[in-house]
């Protein structure tokens, strides 16, 4: 048995943004609370190797290709001079910041931090083994939030130093000059898109037919449009089949591009294709906590486990693997132990790719209701008609949404172009609040806005849009 000193009525096993946000939701609700991390610093995977250093290096590369852009308008820029190391201690800066800044937040909440790698002993109790000891703490419920890591494939030379996940990418030792990106994903993407614009030549294979897999055809197509002018070579319906160490440290690769092999060098591989859960070795099988054939952690609304007293949140328990998605079921797992009616029932999950332009959706996609065979109705308004995209120079995009045929509803919505990220959070709202093209129509937005392009695309819907001419339709 533990002493009191060591019981907690909730423990939270990671600390990245499901778990500190459920450790301190807890905390903030009359709960003796302890989070365990296995890194030295708090904020698990997104904050220090994910979505945090990732946006800042894009917002880098942004500006770099604004900049360039702006050539053609009459503003013309020196070749930009890249201090590599002056922008890898700007990104662990912010980085840094907001760890000092959740650690700081931990002590307010008197929030006790262990730091080392749980094993559950039992039900109600927790090893916690670090670099020089091991303890045991007891507890009346505990929450996983361990996240999870980068996929990788077989034919990989083991540990080489040419070989990186997303995690050495953005750590960015060096800009090699040719960089292979395995996966078109959203991350495969986001670093592609850093690397490029700071020097290097980006290949990028996908295995399936187009990029993103599961996004909307249409909204991929533009992007993908784009990307092949910034890139060296995308090659989709390809996978690799050898990667072979040379001498110099560069990698020969060979490829199955649609059924022809063939063999490029590259000065380094960056492997994307997709996570799993990090569920292994935390003694689940004790507590006989389930798990789908996938590895991950089966929860129900209230993200509670088989075992009642076990929670699970964020990337732990599926798809979405998205950090907001995380946050708001921490919340829900530590207002359910508060005792408080809570449960994860939210209607739309925005998601967000960060590359130029962006892509963002949420609720349903085209893609998703075909599949389903769920009816719908479309309307879209290009941003070639943006009085505000056309004055940045960036008309390359549209907003597209969907309709119940039968009652208006809003259900789902999709938008490519600047500042995509910013925009969704409208939609993602209107279909929590059930809204219907009249009420979006009928709420005025600012001009001129990148924001108006939802309102239009309503108003197309509803036939009362004035920034564009649809021909009647005769009887």
């Amino acid at each position: 048995m533990t002493d009191k000193n060591k019981h907690f009525d909730a423990v939270v096993i990671g600390s990245g943004p499901g778990g500190y946000t459920a450790a301190f939701r807890a905390a903030d609700l009359d709960k003796r609370v302890a989070l365990i991390e296995k890194d030295d610093v708090l904020g698990g995977v997104c904050l220090n190797r994910g979505c945090i250093p990732s946006k800042a290096l894009l917002h880098i590369s942004h500006i770099i290709e604004e900049a360039h852009a702006l050539e053609g308008k009459g503003v013309k820029f020196n070749v930009p001079k890249i201090e590599l190391e002056k922008v890898r201690d700007w990104k662990n800066e912010v980085v840094g910041k907001l760890n000092k800044g959740i650690a700081q937040m931990a002590k307010a909440r008197k929030v006790q931090v262990f730091t080392g790698v749980a094993e559950f002993n039992s039900k109600n109790e927790i090893k916690i083994k670090s670099k020089d000891k091991s303890e045991i703490i007891s507890f009346d419920n505990a929450i996983i939030a361990t996240g999870s890591r980068s996929s990788t494939i077989p034919n990989l030379p083991n540990n080489h130093p040419s070989v990186m996940t997303s995690k050495e990418a953005l750590q960015l030792e060096d800009i090699p000059k040719t960089l292979l990106v395995i996966g078109g994903g959203y991350i495969g993407l986001e670093m592609a898109t850093v690397y490029n614009s700071l020097g290097s030549e980006v290949t990028v294979v996908e295995m399936l037919d187009s990029l993103l897999p599961g996004t909307d055809k249409d909204i991929v197509r533009l992007l993908q449009h784009k990307l092949k002018k910034d890139f060296h070579l995308i090659m989709v319906k390809s996978k690799v089949v050898a990667v072979k160490p040379n001498k110099d440290s560069s990698l020969s690769v060979t490829i199955d591009n649609k059924g022809k092999t063939v063999e490029q060098k590259f000065d380094k591989v960056l492997v994307s294709v997709g996570r799993k859960p990090n569920t292994e070795n935390l003694g689940l099988e004790k507590i006989g906590v389930q798990l789908t054939k996938r590895g991950f952690i089966r929860v129900d609304e209230k993200q509670k486990t088989n075992v009642t007293n076990i929670f699970a949140i964020g990337d732990v328990v599926g798809e979405p693997m998205l950090a907001h998605k995380a946050t708001h079921e921490g919340k829900v797992a530590a207002e359910v132990i508060a005792g408080l009616p809570a449960a994860f029932d939210a209607k739309s999950i925005p998601a967000v790719i960060f590359t130029n332009p962006e892509i963002a959706w949420t609720g349903l996609t085209e893609t998703e209701a075909q599949q389903k065979g769920i009816e719908y109705k479309k309307t879209e308004f290009p941003w070639g008609a943006s009085g505000k995209a056309i004055a940045i120079g960036q008309s390359i995009g549209k907003t597209k949404l969907l309709f119940n045929p039968d009652n208006g509803k809003l259900l789902g919505v999709s938008i490519i172009g600047a500042h995509a990220g910013d925009l969704i959070s409208e939609g993602a709202l209107a279909i929590e609040m059930g809204a219907d093209a009249e009420d979006v129509s009928l709420t005025i937005h600012p001009h001129p806005t990148l924001s108006e392009t939802f309102a239009n695309a309503v108003e197309i819907f509803s036939g009362t849009v004035t920034d564009l001419y649809i021909p009647k339709r005769t009887k």
